[in-house]
């Protein structure tokens, strides 16, 4: 469903530690970085639709609500997993470990973080055990 997400972190550096932690752990590329950038995943075009993308902007500090979060694909629960440990071990903070979370659906396991701005981010995996 999403085609592309931007986000503000004021420190961009601690942001992209952790979001090449969580992005590679999820099998997501870096496409391009600067003093002011980082991108992940791959845009969107007429022949590739089915495309997701991240930036993550240097900015202002985000302003607190506690609803606003993304959720990454995983195309298996050893995935979430991974991108929960990778998180932690780049700067993030626990928000919910991984696991089942069956008041979404039966196979919903999900991981959740704050990132070091305290963006909440969610890691999915939809399917059955793989």
């Amino acid at each position: 469903m999403l085609d592309h997400v931007s986000i503000t972190v004021t420190d961009l550096a601690a942001a992209s530690r952790f979001y090449d932690a969580v992005m590679g752990a999820l099998g997501v590329a870096c496409v391009g970085r600067d003093e002011g950038w980082i991108g992940y995943g791959a845009r969107c075009t007429e022949t590739h639709p089915e495309r997701s993308y991240l930036s993550v902007f240097a900015g202002a500090v985000p302003d607190e609500s506690p609803g606003r979060h993304w959720g990454f694909k995983a195309e298996d629960r050893r995935a979430v997993d991974a991108f929960w440990r990778a998180g932690l071990a780049a700067g993030g903070k626990d928000d919910g470990p991984p696991g089942l979370r069956p008041h979404y659906h039966p196979h919903y396991y999900a991981a959740f973080l704050r990132d070091p701005a305290g963006n909440r981010v969610e890691a999915v995996c939809h399917r059955a055990v793989r």
